[in-house]
């Protein structure tokens, strides 16, 4: 099972995944504001490479911001070539 989780403590935070209980990767960001956030690393654990982790962690992302009324600015490379990818993610990139 995979299941993604948010941890923030208002300066900064990150998206963790997990398969069947074990942390297969990370993304973190720092706040830019009240209204948007800076993804600045993401990584998946090499055990875990291959199985798309990377994408859930900057959809999680994605979700989270447009849920929340919120933008992104994508430092990380991977999430910017994620989002520059995918037009459908305008809406939330600063």
């Amino acid at each position: 099972m995979v299941n993604i989780e948010r941890e923030d403590n208002n300066k900064k935070g990150r998206w963790v995944i997990y398969e069947d209980g074990k942390e297969a990767g990370e993304m973190t960001f720092t706040w830019a504001g009240d209204n948007k956030f800076i993804i600045d690393h993401t990584g998946v654990n090499e055990n875990y490479n291959g199985k798309g982790f990377g994408i859930k962690l900057v959809m999680a992302a994605i979700d989270y911001a447009r849920k929340n009324n919120l933008k992104i600015i994508p430092l990380c490379p991977y999430a910017k070539k994620v989002m520059d990818k995918d037009s459908s993610t305008n809406d939330v990139r600063f």
